[in-house]
């Protein structure tokens, strides 16, 4: 058993890797570039942990997802193994505390943003970290061809000329063949090194179905098909409405977005994953490191803006390799909104720069500073109090992200936390003149550890029932302390945060690239055109359609998938109903012909030939002239 089998059986309690891990593994392991493609719920972490834990050092993790970042965290110190993470919302001074242990303590893995990894204060410690390994997550988001491209990202390059000798392992679920090419260019790999698992999930049915009654063709669905489901709504709202007409149906469901709290999330996901709740109606914020193998359906009742994002929503479906669905309910009102979500998503550029100075009028910030501010923000009070439109607003902060200006953190929980400041010996003197203290302070210190060493994540609730109190008096209790400068102590919050990347500018002086605005524009309108064809081809295998995007173009027809079912019901075998349908096409481009010369011309079984033609009749792909000759109509994707 080699180095790597010995930590997944200590840590993991696994026998034996998942296809791809260990190949992943032994490649940066032995010190080479690497690029992972894994699925979501593939294992993709245990690439970069692995190998970590095998080495002296430390390994950094880019990651912009920070829910992901502390649920790692949290399953890494459940292990034994410590880990620490930087994100917006910690102060300079808990930054500090962490790179301070990230250099003199034993700490294995790091989690940081990109945004926080640019900063001078980080760059300035980084020559003090011993990094065995650099592991980029999301790396399709240092793309400009990448459909979440951060600007943010590109400062990784810069930081591996701090670290020549270190490799370097960018993992994504999901990239076409140029923003592959494109993460390995930006991240300077020494020659193009790349580990894929085909996209092919040969258990998993593509069904593109045109509704103009979604509500009643899922609850037709989900009677149907029986087992866990998930089914994805464009916005918050719908989460509890469909998820409240499931229920009145007697389909036993629950709703998820990013505005609820940890706590309700953790439940719902908990009684989810346990099938004790069948189906989690939810936005896009569902689904993230989340590995339930037995989800039987996913059910797309909105139109998501590009194929990457519905593959791997899709992709939740059938991990367990046994059949299950992938359900996409349409109408003619969904390809409207893809349009439409151009102009929202890229508003004018002079927008943009007018909602920058309504932001630092917001905030009282004047030109030429708030460098590394942070500030707490409300974008329904903002866009009231600035006359805005939402969607504009919350793009137009998307654009000054991407372009440096700022860090808009969306709907962050940050649970309360404290370090005690006074070293042992001060804080016993401290406590013999404030005995009404002693019995609290106890019940802290034997309730949590390293807490004159780190941040410890506190909380009032357990505390005031270990002290037989309210959450108020302990909260109150931890003021008192803190104004003694006992303790640092950060109250919990809830909050959006913006922070500021640069000093504020006049409007007139901001810059967006090329690459930030124009290009990003004909991207994404590229990537909305791509999943509208997807929605409205019918001729070509679901699978086939999907695998090509990303680059698979040698696949074959799935069999299983709306497209090649509806060629099953002329009882022509998928493959021989495509050469046929190709040949027919070749002759009638070439000239119009009556059906008999046109089957004659054909070495095919004549029976199959007129159900084929009856097919391509019904869908107008082919038919009559005036002149009674057999042409066709339009050209076959």
């Amino acid at each position: 058993m080699d180095i790597y089998h010995q930590i997944l059986k200590q840590y993991w309690g696994y026998e034996s890797f998942r296809p791809l891990q260990h190949d992943i593994i032994t490649s940066v392991g032995s010190g080479k570039d690497t690029l992972g493609l894994m699925p979501t719920g593939g294992g993709k972490s245990l690439t970069f942990q692995v190998p970590a834990l095998a080495k002296d050092g430390l390994c950094l993790v880019v990651t912009p997802l920070i829910a992901l970042m502390k649920d790692q965290v949290q399953n890494l110190r459940s292990k034994g193994i410590k880990a620490l993470a930087i994100h917006s919302g910690l102060t300079r001074d808990e930054i500090n505390v962490v790179i301070d242990n990230c250099i003199f303590g034993e700490v294995k893995f790091l989690y940081l943003s990109p945004e926080r990894l640019a900063t001078e204060l980080f760059l300035n410690k980084l020559p003090l970290l011993k990094v065995n390994l650099l592991a980029i997550d999301e790396a399709h988001c240092i793309s400009q061809w990448g459909y979440d491209f951060r600007p943010s990202y590109l400062k990784v390059a810069e930081v591996r000329q701090a670290l020549p000798d270190v490799p370097v392992l960018a993992l994504t679920a999901t990239a076409t063949p140029a923003v592959v090419d494109d993460i390995q260019e930006r991240l300077v790999f020494e020659k193009k090194n790349v580990f894929q698992k085909s996209f092919n999930r040969n258990n998993l049915a593509y069904v593109v179905r045109y509704a103009e009654d979604k509500e009643g063709q899922l609850i037709h669905i989900l009677e149907k098909i029986k087992g866990s489901a998930v089914v994805y709504v464009r916005n918050r709202k719908r989460t509890k409405e469909i998820s409240d007409l499931l229920n009145q149906n007697g389909i036993s469901s629950a709703f998820f977005h990013a505005g609820m709290s940890n706590q309700a999330k953790d439940q719902k996901q908990k009684a989810w994953i346990e099938n004790q709740t069948r189906v989690m109606v939810a936005t896009n914020a569902f689904g993230m490191g989340i590995d339930k193998p037995d989800v039987r359906v996913v059910v797309h009742m909105n139109a998501p803006d590009s194929l990457e994002a519905y593959f791997q929503e899709a992709g939740r479906a059938g991990r367990d390799e046994r059949k299950a669905f992938a359900v996409w309910l349409w109408s003619k009102n969904d390809v409207t909104q893809l349009k439409r979500s151009v102009p929202l998503t890229f508003p004018e550029l002079d927008v943009v720069r007018r909602v920058y100075e309504a932001l630092g009028n917001f905030f009282q910030v004047a030109v030429g500073s708030g460098f590394e501010r942070v500030f707490d923000f409300d974008l329904a009070q903002f866009c009231k109090a600035f006359k805005l439109n939402v969607m504009v607003a919350f793009n137009s902060l998307k654009l000054l992200q991407r372009a440096g200006y700022i860090e808009y953190t969306e709907e962050l929980e940050l649970p309360s936390r404290l370090i005690f400041v006074m070293s042992k010996g001060e804080l016993n003197r401290f406590l013999d003149h404030n005995e009404d203290l002693v019995d609290f302070v106890q019940l802290v210190l034997r309730s949590y550890t390293g807490v004159f060493s780190d941040y410890v994540v506190v909380s009032e609730d357990v505390i005031a029932k270990r002290y037989n109190s309210t959450r108020q008096q302990v909260y109150e209790l931890f003021q008192k302390l803190a104004r003694g400068r006992v303790i640092k102590y950060i109250p919990q919050k809830r909050t959006p945060l913006i922070t500021y990347s640069t000093s504020r500018e006049e409007k007139e002086y901001l810059k967006f690239s090329k690459a930030v605005y124009d290009e990003r524009k004909k991207n994404y309108e590229a990537r909305v055109e791509a999943v509208i064809n997807y929605l409205e081809q019918d001729q070509i295998c679901r699978s086939k359609q999907l695998l090509a995007y990303f680059g698979q173009k040698e696949s074959g027809n799935c069999g299983v998938c709306d497209v090649c079912l509806a060629k099953k019901k002329t009882e022509v075998s998928v493959d021989v109903f495509d050469e046929i349908k190709a040949e027919i096409e070749r002759i009638l481009k070439q000239e119009p012909c009556v059906q008999y010369d046109l089957i004659n011309q054909l070495k095919f079984n004549s029976q199959d030939v007129e159900k084929v033609i009856r097919w391509l009749e019904e869908y107008e792909l082919m038919g009559e002239n005036a002149d009674g000759l057999l042409v066709w109509f339009r050209e076959s994707v």
